[in-house]
């Protein structure tokens, strides 16, 4: 069975997911963490197509996520973004605090050059 917490996350994600939506020219910048990676990806809603993709996995051999594992996996997030010609993100942060991790993940995309 669920826990509260995770129930809270859901609905907070569902209301978010209502609100949004990415399109080819401004994708949406998905957020996933669990206690041992941080993931995003840039969706394009209306075709339904991942347009990139990275894990902190494929960055580094850690077994857990800091804040600066999650600031290097925004910047090269932005990177790749930039090398498929894509400038403006919509942030989803998946129904997640925008503290921490998350919010270091947000500012390395900034960093990159992407603007939300």
């Amino acid at each position: 069975m669920a826990t509260k917490k995770i129930l809270r996350r859901l609905k907070i994600k569902k209301s978010i997911r209502s609100k949004i939506s990415g399109t080819p020219e401004r994708p949406r910048l998905s957020v996933f963490k669990s206690n041992t990676a941080i993931v995003a990806q840039l969706v394009d809603d209306t075709k339904g197509h991942t347009l990139a993709y990275i894990t902190s996995r494929s960055v580094s051999d850690a077994k857990s996520v800091n804040i600066e594992l999650s600031r290097k996996v925004g910047s090269l997030l932005a990177e790749k973004a930039k090398e498929s010609g894509i400038e403006t993100v919509i942030f989803d942060r998946n129904g997640y605090l925008y503290h921490g991790k998350v919010k270091a993940l947000a500012e390395g995309a900034r960093e990159g050059g992407l603007k939300f």
